[in-house]
């Protein structure tokens, strides 16, 4: 039974929601989905009842995703090695096909099926369907004190963004469908490129002009010295905090690419913390929020 003391916790919820649910309906999210909230089921479960919610109450939502650690166990079964380079995935043509059956199919295919079991009408996509991300492949320059150039690293069939077609995505949110997109693009020849989630998350928000780019982790947010979590930062913010180090490791190139999304147009990203149940409803829709937000100008 509900009693009078929840019952007025969830009115204050309801209430404190709405304002943020009249300032973005009609608003595109684009949310990358990652980290231990792709694979803890109660996680799973709450993450798609989330984006169910967004789009049930007008926000015109795209879900991003990795599948990393998937990868990487396919790959250990088949006894085929797998290799880094700066974080990255030395993608042979071998390793493509897993990548493709991965992300294309097993990952993705899951996170459509709980987006349609918790209500939603989700599709999936790899930037193969419609050619919409085109990519060109990625090439990696270390340099070395004994080096007069820099040595250009061949990391294979890993790509970068080069232009992304919006009509397709464009088409299935008018159509409240949500796009669920693996992060494969095409190259020039027509070849699969294995591109980093967050980047194609990126730039996909930049080019639908989005109001925001949430970037699920492992992690509370952006932490200061003392390990408290910081918001409500702006680029000059985020230079100062990597020039002291605060900001370094892994964080570096999620903040990076949260930076180049406000800059590029989209109003804010968010760094959010997907251990946390219901994590991206509770950024968008309370006053508090769960992560870290980066804007282009303070509010």
């Amino acid at each position: 039974m509900l009693t009078l003391a929840r019952a007025t916790e969830v009115a204050q919820v309801l209430t404190e929601a709405l304002p943020y649910i009249q300032r973005f309906a009609g608003r595109t999210i684009v949310v990358k989905y990652g980290g231990n909230a792709m694979i803890d089921e109660t996680l799973k479960a709450s993450f798609a009842r989330d984006i169910v919610l967004m789009q049930t109450v007008g926000l015109r939502p795209i879900v991003v995703h990795g599948g990393g650690p998937q990868i990487g166990e396919l790959l250990k079964r088949l006894n085929i090695e797998s290799k880094f380079v700066n974080g990255m995935r030395v993608t042979t043509e071998e390793t493509m096909d897993v990548v493709e059956m991965v992300l294309g199919g097993l990952v993705n295919k899951e996170i459509v099926s709980l987006l349609n079991q918790a209500g939603g009408r989700a599709l999936g996509l790899t930037g193969k369907d419609g050619q919409f991300i085109r990519a060109s492949q990625l090439k990696i320059e270390r340099n070395s004190p004994e080096l007069e150039v820099p040595e250009i690293i061949d990391i294979g069939r890993v790509g970068q963004v080069e232009k992304i077609d919006t009509r397709l995505l464009k088409m299935l949110a008018d159509n409240d469908v949500i796009p669920v997109v693996a992060p494969i693009g095409v190259g020039p020849s027509g070849e699969s490129l294995n591109i980093n989630a967050d980047l194609v998350a990126g730039k996909i928000a930049e080019v639908l002009g989005a109001e925001k780019l949430m970037l699920l982790t492992n992690t509370a947010g952006v932490l200061n010295k003392s390990g408290t979590v910081v918001t409500g930062l702006v680029a000059d913010d985020i230079h100062a905090l990597i020039e002291d180090g605060t900001i370094s490791g892994g964080m570096l190139p999620k903040v990076g690419c949260a930076l180049s999304a406000v800059n590029g147009g989209v109003n804010s990203a968010h760094i959010v913390d997907g251990r946390v149940p219901h994590s991206v409803i509770l950024e968008i829709f309370t006053d508090q929020g769960v992560g870290t937000q980066i804007s282009r100008k303070r509010s």
